[in-house]
C-alpha cells in the first residue's frame, strides 16, 4: 500500500530487455535505499515493482526491478529511457502519518496530456482517457471533481471531469510542481492513471446488489416498488 507522496525523484540508468519483459535500473535513489531490503515494493512511477538488487552508495545509490509484459503494456515505463527522471515512493510504513489516499500502485491505464496552462503560479493539466474496449472499459464512473486520483503515482485532487470528451482536469500547486515529474511532460506524453480503490469497491459492490451488468436486480426492484403501489390504491 501507498499514499500517493512522493518521496524523491530517481532517474532511469540501465533498461535490459528480453521476451519476458525488461529490467529497469534506477539510480540516484539513495535518499529511500537506507532501509531497503531484496523483495521490497517501490512505486516508479506509480506501478509497484519489486526491487530485485540494490546498493545504497554507488551512483547516487541504485536499484533494479523487473518489468513483466503485462506491465509494460498497462504503464509508460515501457517509453522511458535512460536519463529519464521517475517518481519515487517506498511502500507505506505502518508508523507514520497517512497523507495522500490509499494507492495500491496498480495501474489502470494510461491517459494523454492534452492541455497545461498557468494559473497564477499553479499549473493546471488536463489529460484524457483512451477510448474503453471490452477488456477495458470506460474508468470515467470513479473520476469525480474533488475526488482523488493517482498520476505516476502521485496522489492528485480532480478539479474538473467532461464526460463526453474523456477528460479531467488536476492542479498543481508550485510545492508540488517541484517535488514530481509531471510538470516536465509535455502535451502528447503518457501518464500512468489508477483510480481511487474505494470507488471500485463501492461501485461493483452496488453493481451486484442491483443485479449486475443484466439489470435483473433493478427490474425486480422496480417491480416490486409497483406492486406495493398498486396493492395500496387495491388495484390487482
Amino acid at each position: 500500500m501507498f499514499t500517493g507522496l512522493i518521496e524523491h525523484l530517481g532517474t532511469v540508468s540501465s533498461i535490459k530487455h528480453d521476451e519476458g519483459g525488461c529490467t529497469l535500473g534506477i539510480a540516484k535513489a539513495g535518499p529511500i535505499l537506507g532501509d531497503c531490503n531484496i523483495g521490497d515494493s517501490i512505486a516508479v512511477n506509480g506501478a509497484c515493482l519489486t526491487v530485485t538488487a540494490f546498493d545504497k552508495e554507488g551512483d547516487g545509490g541504485w536499484f533494479t526491478v523487473w518489468l513483466a509484459n503485462e506491465t509494460l503494456d498497462r504503464t509508460d515505463l515501457g517509453e522511458r529511457k535512460v536519463g529519464d527522471q521517475v517518481n519515487l515512493e517506498r511502500a507505506m510504513g505502518a508508523h507514520v502519518r497517512f497523507g495522500g489516499h490509499f494507492v495500491q500502485a496498480h495501474v489502470d491505464t494510461t491517459a494523454i496530456i492534452v492541455s497545461r496552462e498557468p494559473d497564477g503560479d499553479s499549473l493546471r493539466i488536463t489529460f484524457q482517457l483512451p477510448e474503453p474496449i471490452p477488456s477495458r472499459p470506460s474508468l470515467l464512473p470513479f473520476i469525480i471533481p474533488k475526488g482523488y486520483i493517482a498520476i505516476d503515482g502521485t496522489s492528485l485532487t480532480i478539479t474538473g471531469v467532461d464526460d463526453a470528451q474523456r477528460t479531467f482536469s488536476v492542479m498543481l500547486i508550485t510545492h508540488t510542481q517541484e517535488k514530481i515529474t509531471l510538470p516536465q511532460k509535455s502535451i502528447g506524453a503518457k501518464v500512468n492513471i489508477e483510480v481511487d480503490m474505494v470507488g471500485k469497491y463501492v461501485y461493483k459492490s452496488v453493481q451486484a446488489a442491483l443485479g449486475g451488468e443484466s439489470g435483473e436486480g433493478v427490474k425486480a426492484l422496480v417491480e416490486k416498488a409497483v406492486e406495493d403501489i398498486l396493492a395500496k390504491k387495491g388495484i390487482k
